[in-house]
């Protein structure tokens, strides 16, 4: 925020405001923790989150009428070519910088902001001629920037905002503020810039020469060219080294001075605000993953058409005849308008496996819509409504359909008949985005904006007493409707309509009944392992203090890295902002390098301490059924795998022994005799030996032996029994590496080998697989042609950034091109085996029931004297579950908890 925020002036000017694009990002980038925004592909976004808040504030606190940001093309300028040492000092712009200044650009031609960038010039240049050209033109001017050499264009009508303390607090910078200050004039301020030097430009000072003394010799001389003229007269020593260095201060002057003649393709006068793009704005901002909500209400508030925005105008033909349904009114209304698609929208809580729905609203094409409190229906209606709900032939749209599934039998209604989940949709359309709100959904695809703003769970937080909330309810439900129908044709048009209706929504029902089921848990020996933990995390730390000689707060990064590269001298890691890096990997890598105990018991402690949060996570997420009602999430990972939250099941480690042990917890349910677990064997190689269709691989899967030993032998050269456990190892990396897209540096990295060595591995392996290497090179080019990739049923993944000019968006989006088709296709055969085991299942009319889902992995629950019919179908139905080139194999295990029955 500005420090006083001027009002306009009297005789209303037009009204300027000019941002240094470059200098706002850079100071940005520094103020915010990348690894705090980041978006799910890797792309860092802190900078351009800082830059738009900044905006955001500053574009309300100043109303301009007028507005331009000034970007710099390059360090080749002008001055450059005066003096090749400009900025030559300054160090290489950091990676997670790169490519942000075109994101901002992205956003502020979505809000139809003017931007500037004029090769050989710098964004200083370009501000000072449109500021000179404004002022001459009767406007007021504001120029926003970091950089001090703008204090020269202040002026009674042009005015310096000037960062100072990050990017939330502005200081007005007057002629009066500058006299303050410096004791100078703005005029006189490029003066005493050249004789003090800027060493973030590379100019060079004068020994013994600081700002006062600067600032002394330009108010006696008056002025520079005077200085200069009477050098012979400065007194002392520090008037011999001015002397001295007369000619570098003379290039300083030069270099200091605006240029204020920028040949621009566009007058101050054509740099009126003009309405934003609303719904480029928020896409953009989806994309980036920018989902605060206190920056899009700022950067929106400031449109210049946000008063023709708010109330947005109902779109035509959504004028709705919406009816709060009392007592008796809801039968009869139903008999009217339900057989007809209704969309549906819930209020409804949900917690350690049960829930209730305090409100529903629903809403047809026709406008009518009613409002109604499912825990206060009289006898008729609660029947009629439970008819329509259960009855297929009765369409019905929801967003997050599976939500609504999962609670809705707590009231004794089955949810039959859901010809659209708009969420789903959205996510097979475009999986890439992090968030499927149905606000940001209604925006985009029906230019619609929505209040209030859908809560955290994706439904909407109402007061049933309120009309109001209660037609905002009925609007939503009609918004889910209106935005089933956009996506039946977008799904035609990206392919997904059977991935939909034949997968997704099977899966979302299958997975409803999984969370209400649960898994029981064995809440002693959870509590006995989180005591476990806990004293293994205080030895580490008593452990560390003697390593050390005194204590010290192992949470502490800051205590940590003055002790290991202060106090020890340990090798130095990678530098950061805030010092050394201690990360995990840091950590590691000093354990290896050298022979001080305290590396390996940073990592002792964290890694326990990690185990120790997550089976507290456990234990509080018992209900009190005594089992544990994960949530799972369907639109998260954009390749199609399912996740899981409250608690997060991912987390459990799969092949330490502390996993192992976490796992145990989990047991059969009263009622039933085991657990069985089933998963697939190298499904991602499975998949990428039919992709490729590489006769050797295939060969490997189909000999049944060793798959790693056999690939192995091929690429060494050797015979399998000449295959060691270190051959082994580096195949069995690479080839799931190359599924997930690794590169001949990460393989090194993986397996601490020479990046030569690993290229020369990786070279050898493709000479004896060449159709693996035709396929990641051909998958690729592909994408970059088509715009997406895909997996054997058709799920899209788009790669908009294959074609982007910036390096690191465009790596990863090819390590994305590699990775989706592969992973894309497993989770889709995992969706398959899982609605085929679980139709098998009730066919048979069997009691056994699937619990989970985990890293490809199902577990089920085993009712007495079912096992072996059951094993049966496992085995039969995941094994079949698509045909590839290399025949899918399953591994069946049993036990009396989870780990017992790992296979």
């Amino acid at each position: 925020m500005a420090e006083t925020a001027s009002k306009n002036t009297a005789d209303n000017r037009p009204r300027l405001l000019l941002m240094d694009g470059h200098s706002l990002a850079y100071r940005a980038f520094f103020a915010l923790p990348a690894e705090n925004f980041t978006t799910a592909v890797g792309q860092p976004t802190n900078a351009v989150y800082g830059f738009m808040s900044m905006l955001a504030n500053t574009l309300r606190d100043e109303a301009p009428t007028h507005f331009a940001v000034a970007f710099d093309v390059s360090r080749k300028t002008w001055r450059a070519q005066e003096f090749p040492e400009y900025k030559a000092n300054r160090s290489k712009t950091p990676d997670e910088f790169k490519g942000q200044v075109e994101l901002i650009g992205e956003l502020l031609d979505a809000m139809h902001a003017d931007r500037f960038a004029v090769d050989g010039f710098e964004a200083d240049d370009v501000i000072a001629t449109l500021a000179t050209q404004a002022e001459a033109a009767g406007f007021e001017v504001l120029i926003v920037t970091g950089d001090r050499d703008s204090f020269q264009l202040i002026t009674e009508n042009v005015t310096v905002l000037y960062p100072t303390k990050g990017v939330s607090e502005l200081t007005r910078f007057t002629p009066e503020k500058v006299v303050e200050k410096y004791g100078l004039t703005p005029q006189q301020y490029p003066d005493f810039a050249a004789l003090r030097g800027d060493p973030s430009d590379n100019l060079p000072g004068i020994p013994g020469v600081g700002e006062k003394t600067a600032a002394k010799w330009i108010n006696q001389f008056g002025s520079f060219a005077e200085l200069v003229e009477r050098a012979e007269e400065v007194k002392g020593k520090a008037g011999q080294n001015f002397r001295d260095h007369l000619d570098a201060v003379k290039m300083n002057r030069v270099l200091t001075e605006m240029v204020r003649d920028v040949e621009l393709p566009k007058t101050p006068a054509e740099l009126e605000r003009a309405p934003y793009d609303r719904t480029a704005v928020t896409g953009v901002l989806d994309i980036l993953e920018i989902r605060n909500p206190s920056l899009r209400e700022r950067l929106l508030a400031v449109d210049p058409g946000a008063a023709e925005a708010e109330p947005p105008a109902p779109a035509a033909g959504i004028e709705l005849d919406g009816a709060v349904l009392g007592s008796g009114e809801v039968a009869p209304w139903l008999e009217a308008h339900g057989a007809q698609p209704l969309g549906v929208m819930t209020v409804d809580t949900w917690s350690l496996g049960s829930g209730t729905v305090t409100e529903v609203a629903l809403a047809a094409a026709d406008g009518a819509a009613a409002w109604l409190d499912p825990t206060q229906l009289e006898e008729a209606d609660e029947r009629a409504f439970a008819a329509w709900v259960s009855d297929p032939a009765r369409p019905k749209v929801l967003h997050n359909a599976k939500n609504v599934m999962r609670v809705f039998p707590e009231h004794g209604w089955r949810l039959e008949g859901v010809t659209m989940d708009t969420a789903l949709a959205a996510y097979l359309v475009k999986p890439g985005r992090r968030s499927f709100a149905l606000d940001a959904l209604a925006v985009e695809y029906l230019g619609r904006e929505l209040a209030p703003a859908a809560a955290s769970d994706g439904q909407l937080a109402f007061g049933a007493d309120d009309r109001a909330e209660q037609d905002a309810l009925m609007a939503q439900a009609r918004a889910v409707l209106d935005l089933g129908d956009a996506f039946t044709t977008r799904l035609k048009e990206v392919g997904a309509a059977e991935l939909l209706h034949d997968m997704e929504l099977p899966t979302s029902i299958l997975l409803a009944r999984l969370e209400r089921h649960g898994i029981a848990a064995d809440r002693a020996h959870l509590e006995g392992m989180e005591q476990q933990f806990a004293g293994t995390v205080q030895q580490a730390v008593k452990e560390a203090h003697a390593a050390v000689g005194r204590e010290f707060n192992l949470g502490s990064p800051k205590q940590l890295q003055e002790i290991l590269f202060g106090e020890l001298g340990l090798p130095k890691t990678k530098k950061t902002k805030t010092g050394y890096t201690t990360d995990a990997d840091a950590l590691a890598w000093l354990a290896a390098q050298t022979e001080h105990e305290l590396p390996v018991l940073m990592l002792r402690h964290r890694e326990q301490a990690k185990l120790r949060v997550t089976v507290e996570g456990l234990i509080k997420t018992i209900a009190a059924d005594g089992r544990i009602h994960t949530t799972f999430n369907q639109t998260v990972a954009a390749t199609g795998r399912l996740s899981s939250t409250d608690p997060n099941l991912q987390n459990i480690p799969v092949r330490t022994d502390e996993g192992r042990a976490i796992r145990r917890g989990f047991v059969v349910g009263e009622g039933f005799e085991t657990l069985m677990t089933a998963d697939y064997s190298q499904i991602e190689l499975r998949v990428m030996a039919h992709l490729s269709e590489d006769a050797g691989l295939i060969e490997a899967f189909t000999s049944g032996e060793d798959l790693h030993t056999t690939v192995a032998s091929q690429v060494f050269g050797v015979e399998k029994d000449a295959v060691d456990a270190e051959m082994r190892r580096k195949i069995k990396a690479m080839s799931y590496g190359l599924a997930y897209g690794l590169s001949a540096f990460g393989l090194s990295q993986q397996l601490n080998i020479d990046p030569a060595e690993a290229r020369v591995l990786m070279d050898t392996y493709f000479e004896r697989f060449g159709g693996v290497r035709d396929y990641l090179h051909r998958v690729v080019e592909e994408a970059r042609a088509t715009g997406y990739t895909e997996t054997i049923l058709g799920r899209r993944r788009y790669l908009p950034d294959l074609n982007s000019d910036n390096r690191q968006r465009r790596e990863a989006a090819e390590r994305m091109a590699l990775n989706a088709p592969i992973q894309g296709t497993a989770a889709d055969i995992v969706k398959v085996a899982m609605l085929r085991v679980d139709k098998a299942l009730t066919e048979a009319k069997l009691t056994s029931r699937m619990l989970l889902q985990v890293h490809d992995e199902i577990v089920l629950e085993i009712a007495k004297g079912e096992r072996q019919q059951v094993e049966e179908i496992l085995r039969h139905e995941m094994a079949n579950a698509v045909e590839l080139r290399a025949p899918l194999d399953v591994s069946v295990g049993v036990g009396k908890d989870w780990e017992s029955a790992a296979h």
